[in-house]
């Protein structure tokens, strides 16, 4: 308990800033018109390629078992991830098409 509040006070400044990058992502995301929101699904399907073969890479260089398994839980959850947004992007571009 004694070192994660260490680490804790060490990165009191990365916490900061992720808890402050968790309300502006939230308030961002909840002002973005439907129209917008397939270009950013588009956009976010392809940043999250990039961290799909990041971690590959990563579980690539692994030394330790620990790095191999969170490498794995990074490639599956990128590529759920992947995955679930262009179901949902197809899911918006449903919606536009003309019926039949």
């Amino acid at each position: 308990m004694e070192n994660i509040l260490a680490f804790i006070a060490n990165n009191r400044e990365m916490f900061y800033l992720l808890i402050l990058m968790i309300f502006v992502g939230i308030e961002l995301i909840g002002h973005v018109p439907s129209v917008l929101h397939t270009p950013l699904m588009s956009g976010a399907n392809a940043i999250h390629g990039v961290v799909i073969i990041g971690s590959i890479i990563v579980m690539g260089q692994a030394e330790h078992t620990v790095s191999l398994i969170l490498g794995f839980f990074a490639v599956v959850l990128g590529t759920l991830n992947v995955v679930g947004g262009f179901v949902v992007t197809d899911r918006m571009l449903e919606m536009f098409k003309k019926k039949k």
